[in-house]
């Protein structure tokens, strides 16, 4: 899952980073509101998590900005005014939910499982092709009933192919949704990440994972 972090507080949003990181998630920042409002616009998020008062524009002005762009990710506004018009404000501007700092990561994690669980994600929790299975809210993979081990990335490559079963999914949309945008497009990452992952979940002749030259990768039903 894909997030991005605007706020303009250093050190709180390279704690937020780097927990948010280790919780499995990719995690871009922005350090104020004019680029954390172009950021959003131009890129593709699960979820966006917004501070209040910060330079250039505030977190109000931003947010009017990513829903007039036709955007309807969840927004998580971060504050620390605990106040009723402040919330009002952020809810009519098109935030989904509203948390006062200082707050505890373990709720900053249930406020964003509990919005990105909601129906206008259209998103299912367990995939399942033949009898691979991958359970995106535990992020555990079973073959034939059996957990396999993944690393990060290895677990988030193979969701990114499997919530597109049997369709072919680009190098860049791969890079997006797995990597961070400081990747470098022309390494091979990418392949040795398909390789490794090849070698856990497929066992003897059947495939489930193939390369569709010039065009990228799909998980598509064992042959």
């Amino acid at each position: 899952m894909r997030i991005l972090l605007i706020e303009d507080d250093d050190t709180l949003r390279d704690s937020l980073q780097r927990n948010l990181s280790g919780s499995g998630y990719i995690v871009d920042v922005a350090d104020n509101g004019e680029n954390g409002s172009y950021v959003a616009r131009t890129n593709k998020y699960h979820l966006i998590i917004l501070d209040s008062l910060m330079p250039y524009k505030n977190g109000i002005e931003v947010c009017k900005e990513i829903r007039t762009a036709g955007i309807t990710c969840p927004i998580l506004a971060l504050s620390v005014l605990d106040s009723p018009d402040q919330k009002v404000q952020f809810l009519n501007a098109g935030a989904d939910d509203y948390l006062v700092k200082p707050f505890a990561f373990a709720e900053l994690v249930a406020r964003i499982q509990s919005l990105t669980r909601r129906p206008y994600q259209i998103q299912e929790s367990i995939l399942t092709l033949d009898d691979l299975t991958v359970d995106t809210n535990l992020q555990r993979v079973e073959r034939e009933g059996l957990e396999v081990y993944l690393t990060k990335k290895e677990y988030l490559l193979l969701e990114c192919m499997a919530r597109k079963p049997g369709k072919v999914v680009s190098r860049a949309e791969i890079l997006e949704d797995v990597w961070n945008n400081d990747s470098d497009p022309f390494s091979n990452t990418i392949e040795a990440h398909v390789r490794n992952l090849r070698r856990k979940i497929e066992k003897g002749p059947r495939k489930y994972i193939h390369t569709v030259p010039g065009r990228g990768y799909k998980l598509d039903r064992a042959k």
